[in-house]
């Protein structure tokens, strides 16, 4: 299956490194608007989906970006989709980065087992795989950049974004961990492409559970439709901003 015309259908090759300039930057946004009551800015937005891993015959997340708007609010959507493998999965989102504007990098990635739609607040330094990723690689305790920070938080309105998807009337909350697999090492590598590359680029990551059809041999696993998925994403896109995040209480106890 293709994306929609809009979208970056196809995963694109690595550049060479000879052609790849790791001090290149993005400039900070360039046209302002008034949103939600607020001040804010129009913002190009690369929404990246990973492609099916773990037997699964299809993936949510992929699914539901497929079906995005190409504009949501004020912003201009761009998405990609990348391997569910290690490092290469940032490799492809790093010659995007080279090659297009973008403000803000927003990845979507399968949760199995998740009841709701999950915006992830931090990725960790980590690699370590339960199952291998669609190339066999299975790290275990392994770094992901020797040279970089213990952990990256995105440095998007992640509550603002939770409470829009529950205003939508889909089901969500704030989430503290992105697991070990390629999902947090996609959050993580973001933070370090900001980190190192690119000071003005904005990132993210939201979890989406099972879609109907991938529970019908998993008794008890909870999953959301197509459509609920899709509208929750595209809600919390039409609430990210350059405003302050909201002061509100999405923590836990435990």
């Amino acid at each position: 299956m293709n994306f929609k015309p809009q979208i970056h259908s196809v995963i694109r090759e690595m550049p060479d490194s000879k052609n790849f300039n790791p001090f290149y930057t993005r400039s900070s946004f360039s046209k302002s608007f008034t949103f939600g009551g607020g001040g804010g800015f129009l913002m190009n937005i690369l929404v990246t989906a990973f492609d099916p891993f773990g037997g699964e015959k299809v993936n949510p997340a992929l699914e539901a970006v497929r079906q995005l708007d190409p504009t949501i609010g004020a912003h201009t959507i761009t998405t990609l989709e990348i391997p569910t493998v290690f490092h290469k999965s940032k490799d492809v989102i790093q010659h995007e980065l080279e090659h297009h504007h973008y403000d803000v990098v927003l990845s979507i990635g399968q949760a199995g087992g998740r009841f709701n739609i999950t915006p992830e607040r931090v990725g960790i330094n980590i690699d370590d795989a339960r199952i291998a990723d669609n190339k066999g690689n299975q790290p275990i305790d392994v770094a992901i950049h020797p040279d970089g920070a213990p952990a990256y938080f995105s440095n998007l309105p992640i509550k603002s974004m939770t409470e829009a998807i529950k205003k939508a009337g889909v089901p969500a909350s704030l989430s503290n961990t992105a697991g070990t697999f390629v999902c947090n090492h996609v959050l993580y590598q973001l933070g370090y492409l900001a980190d190192k590359y690119y000071p003005n680029l904005r990132f993210g990551f939201i979890h989406v559970p099972f879609i109907p059809e991938q529970v019908i041999d998993k008794p008890n696993t909870p999953s959301l439709s197509l459509d609920t998925i899709t509208k929750g994403i595209t809600a919390a896109i039409n609430a990210i901003s350059d405003l302050p995040d909201v002061k509100v209480a999405l923590g836990e106890t435990h």
